[in-house]
């Protein structure tokens, strides 16, 4: 299980020498194994046949295409985890132990093995079989009754909070803590890691913070930093583009409000929230969005523009910290530097990590594994394993 990116690269990165096998599946998943990659494990992702290519975080990955239906199939990944160190999979409840590969098997043959298990509603309780997707674990949290504009109905995060903040990078961190664990103890463990929960650890500040009557008590989009305060909003701007205003502290609000020219009857109406968001709404409207970046552009008025995500890439903080780095390996030309930097072991997307074809590496993979030409032959002319054809080594 020998890592694609160029060992230069990865002996000076965090996770180096460590295998993880990923079964694939939808984005919580990948994006914890993302993770890994990034940081310099080795990441054998387990296609389906037959799957979509809807992948998009298979950067530095391997990947082999495995029918786990079939006993071969799941023996072959059975094989794969018994030198491997991390293992994500992303299934409900009993699916790995219906195909023999529940985490008794799999400690049994590999103690060390850190057993990281994704699911949306955890591995027990009344919900763990059930299907479920962001917006349901968002909302058992508690959480989505918050999020919304006033007078209007609860909006979902996009599928943020709970798949990717939640789900793949909570995941991570116990896999991480698990990792430094085995470091001293030499055992391995199981991972369970719950979207709702994740979801809801990540708003810890948002339970603690419920007796600040200053910052919450209101119903949803009426509140301190839901958009019911008119410092700490959007704006739109002359050209149809947005301004984002967080100027909470008196003297950013001071600043503010004197870059944005406003006078002393107009500051005489601070405490009607409605009107004074009425005042900025039309200043602002006064100028373009590239006009008002210059004029908050290192002021301590907490002013920013809205960009897009084609934009983003090329702000000039961004630009200087090269916080995204030009991809060939997916759709768009840039992608988000992997975060937080290390100043020792930074995790590194290198020029070579390519998102590989499903099944790509399927027939190098099991060579690694120790089956011969003849086995390998007979897997894939059984459908137990499937190999990219044009990608074929044998």
């Amino acid at each position: 299980m020998s890592s694609p990116a160029d060992p230069s690269t990865t002996d000076k990165m965090a996770l180096r020498g460590i295998r993880v096998v990923e079964l694939a599946g939808l984005a919580p998943a990948p994006f914890c194994g993302l993770i890994m990659a990034d940081f310099g494990a080795s990441v054998i992702r387990v296609d389906k046949p037959r799957a979509p290519d809807t992948e998009r975080l298979g950067r530095g990955k391997r990947s082999i295409v495995l029918d786990l239906k079939k006993s071969s199939g799941a023996s072959i990944v059975k094989k794969l985890c018994t030198n491997a160190d991390v293992l994500i999979e992303p299934y409900r409840r009993g699916v790995m132990e219906r195909m023999g590969l529940g985490p008794d098997e799999l400690l049994a043959k590999n103690p060390k093995l850190i057993y990281a298990r994704l699911t949306g509603f955890g591995q027990d309780g009344p919900y763990a079989d059930m299907a479920g997707h962001d917006i349901n674990y968002v909302s058992l949290t508690g959480i989505l009754s918050m999020l919304g504009r006033k007078d209007g109905p609860p909006t979902p995060p996009i599928n943020l909070l709970a798949d990717f903040a939640g789900g793949g990078l909570m995941c991570a961190l116990g896999i991480s803590l698990a990792l430094f664990e085995r470091s001293r103890s030499g055992k391995g463990q199981v991972v369970d890691a719950s979207m709702v929960e994740g979801a809801a650890y990540i708003s810890s500040w948002l339970y603690s913070s419920q007796d600040m009557s200053f910052v919450w008590g209101k119903p949803r989009g009426q509140n301190l930093l839901d958009s019911g305060a008119h410092f700490y909003d959007t704006y739109e701007t002359k050209d149809g583009r947005y301004m984002a205003v967080g100027a909470i502290e008196p003297q950013f609000y001071q600043e503010l409000t004197t870059l944005l020219g406003l006078n002393d009857e107009e500051l005489g109406q601070f405490g009607d929230n409605d009107s004074m968001r009425k005042i900025f709404a039309a200043k602002f409207k006064e100028r373009t969005m590239e006009e008002w970046t210059k004029v908050f552009d290192g002021k301590d008025a907490c002013v920013t523009p809205v960009l897009t995500i084609d934009e983003a890439p090329h702000h000039p903080h961004n630009a200087h910290r090269r916080s995204f780095v030009q991809s060939t390996a997916t759709r768009s030309p840039y992608m988000p530097k992997p975060a937080p930097r290390l100043s020792l072991t930074p995790g590194t997307v290198s020029e070579g990590a390519q998102v590989p074809q499903i099944g790509q590496h399927t027939v190098e993979i099991l060579s690694e594994l120790g089956y011969s030409q003849s086995e390998v032959e007979q897997f894939l002319k059984e459908g137990v394993a499937k190999q990219t054809a044009e990608k074929s080594r044998l």
